[in-house]
């Protein structure tokens, strides 16, 4: 998706000049970056002691709560599997008033951040806002550990089930393959076996497999079902012939299943695996009707995930538990992250430039080709807030190779926004 620069510098007689002079250097003669004002309401201060030991503890939150957003949208991803192009489209931050709420794609989001006042009241203290926040995406990130557990079992105990109803005969089940009258049952001195014979060995099971063994009832041998590669075929013979028959049958390339007709047995497997599906599509939908009034979606085909409806509109395609508490709460984390943003940009424009409180907070979208330009036009404009800092990056630039620290540091205020959350392109 998208980078952000999000730096501040000292308002000099008001900050709209300063936000003017920005928009000379970066805009209106070389097309650097787009730029937006970034809003911070006026906060309380606190003491120097406080402002310093919350900046380092706001860059610890802020990496903190980064991971959990990248991990709840990930996690959406995973989730989605198969409709992956339709993971972007759905990660989105809830804005606007209290009374009015909307759903924004999160570049519109940042570029119109409005600090939410009802979530992190700003009469309490920065220490306490950077508490909620630390609290809130914790409750998240805990939460998203126990989801995805849950999740994850539901769809391995799925996975196993099918798996035990695909494949080869020699492996899968074979309880939606035989029926009740393939079966000599209840008798005490006959039983029927399940073999599963290559397809070049049909002729050759037909000649031999009543001289397998001695007490094979002649004639008893049927076709259940055959694949690509084998067949199943049942026969009857006498119980006490049974180790015989599977030892002579294994030297003639012929397998003996292990399988016992037991109706109780497969029909609870079979209500697991419907339940199993039942749930983990409920993850994903909770109403395959189309709904009046609520316009037109997409076909199961290109949206939804694992399953097929037909004929069938997708009107709850994300409505599902899972998804649904996945798109809420990576709003909920996102948009505490641009809050925690938000508070550093705050607390050390007020620790590098003094009180009062006077700078202008900035937002840069630059332009990807002219990146390395961006960088050298702020540091001309700004190398006079930090004439050290300014020298250090001036010998960065002109040393390729040379990166300053592994924490970026410059003249002005400065703080980068990725909103590239996942680990794969849509």
């Amino acid at each position: 998706m998208t980078e952000f620069w999000l730096i501040s510098a000292p308002g000099e007689k008001t900050c709209q000049q300063t936000w003017d002079k920005m928009m000379v250097a970066t805009t209106r003669t070389n097309n650097l970056s787009t730029n937006h004002k970034f809003n911070i309401p006026d906060l309380k201060v606190g003491t120097l002691d406080v402002l310093v030991g919350l900046s380092d503890e706001l860059a610890k939150l802020d990496s903190f709560v980064e991971s959990v957003v990248k991990k709840v949208a990930q996690y959406m991803a995973d989730v989605l599997e198969d409709s992956r192009d339709k993971v972007q489209e759905n990660l989105l931050a809830n804005g606007g008033t209290v009374m009015v709420t909307t759903q924004f794609d999160l570049v519109t989001y940042i570029t119109r951040f409005q600090w939410d006042m009802a979530k992190y009241p700003i009469k309490q203290s920065l220490k306490n806002i950077s508490e909620i926040v630390s609290k809130q995406v914790t409750q998240i990130d805990n939460d998203l550990k126990a989801r995805a557990s849950a999740y994850n079992n539901l769809k391995g105990n799925l996975q196993n089930l099918e798996r035990k109803n695909a494949g080869s005969l020699l492996t899968r089940s074979l309880a939606d393959i035989v029926k009740k009258e393939d079966f000599v049952l209840d008798s005490e001195y006959l039983i029927t076996l399940l073999v599963v014979v290559p397809k070049t060995g049909y002729a050759d099971w037909q000649k031999t497999y009543e001289t397998l063994a001695e007490m094979v009832v002649p004639r008893s041998t049927n076709l259940l079902f055959e694949d690509n590669d084998s067949g199943l075929f049942s026969v009857t013979l006498f119980r006490k012939a049974i180790d015989d028959f599977r030892h002579k049958a294994r030297e003639n390339k012929f397998t003996v299943r292990d399988f016992q007709y037991n109706e109780e047995e497969m029909k609870a497997d079979k209500e697991e695996m419907t339940r199993l599906s039942t749930d983990k599509k409920k993850q994903f939908v909770s109403d395959m009707t189309g709904k009046k009034g609520q316009g037109q979606f997409p076909s199961c085909s290109s949206c939804c995930v694992e399953f097929t409806c037909s004929p069938c509109v997708c009107v709850a395609f994300l409505r599902g538990p899972l998804v649904r508490w996945l798109k809420v709460n990576f709003s909920e984390a996102f948009i505490a992250w641009i809050h925690i943003k938000a508070l550093r940009v705050f607390v050390e424009s007020v620790l590098r430039y003094g009180l009062p409180v006077n700078f202008q907070a900035m937002l840069l979208q630059p332009n990807k080709k002219t990146m390395k330009k961006l960088r050298e036009v702020l540091n001309d404009l700004y190398k006079h807030l930090d004439s050290s800092a300014a020298a250090i990056i001036d010998s960065a630039m002109d040393i390729p190779g040379l990166n300053l620290s592994q924490q970026e540091y410059y003249p002005y205020v400065y703080y980068k926004i990725d909103c590239n959350l996942l680990d794969f392109k849509v």
